[in-house]
């Protein structure tokens, strides 16, 4: 039997993930990122991108070991772009645009069908009641 691990994930002490009010201009929701700030500038984070340098120390080996040896990721509709409801086409790529940061197979839950993409780095979109 296969194994699941939950990892990468910020929670506020209150409980929250992400800020209210997710748009295109606040992906994280109004002040979303101040919940993960520290992430943003650790090594781990800018090799997601492709990118070099970032901080060490603690915040570096939380993270490290927070993203490191996934075989998938499970993100929720909201965690891949902000459109409600139908799909109005494919032409959303997630809030990443063509440099996705999950390096492996990427499930979006969804209760509206879509296709598949991304050939090597798929995200797959499984219905959900």
């Amino acid at each position: 039997m296969g194994r699941v691990r939950v990892a990468g994930f910020g929670v506020s002490l209150d409980g929250f993930g992400a800020g209210p009010e997710q748009s295109l201009q606040d992906p994280l929701g109004k002040r979303g990122t101040e919940l993960h700030s520290w992430f943003f500038g650790t090594k781990t984070f800018k090799a997601m991108f492709g990118d070099s340098g970032g901080s060490e120390g603690v915040d570096e080996h939380f993270a490290h070991r927070s993203m490191d040896g996934f075989g998938a990721f499970i993100l929720g509709r909201n965690m891949f772009g902000p459109v409600r409801g139908e799909w109005p086409d494919e032409s959303w790529k997630g809030w990443w645009g063509d440099n996705p940061p999950y390096h492996a197979p990427t499930f979006i839950l969804t209760h509206y069908p879509r296709k598949s993409n991304r050939d090597g780095r798929r995200n797959h979109f499984p219905l959900r009641d």
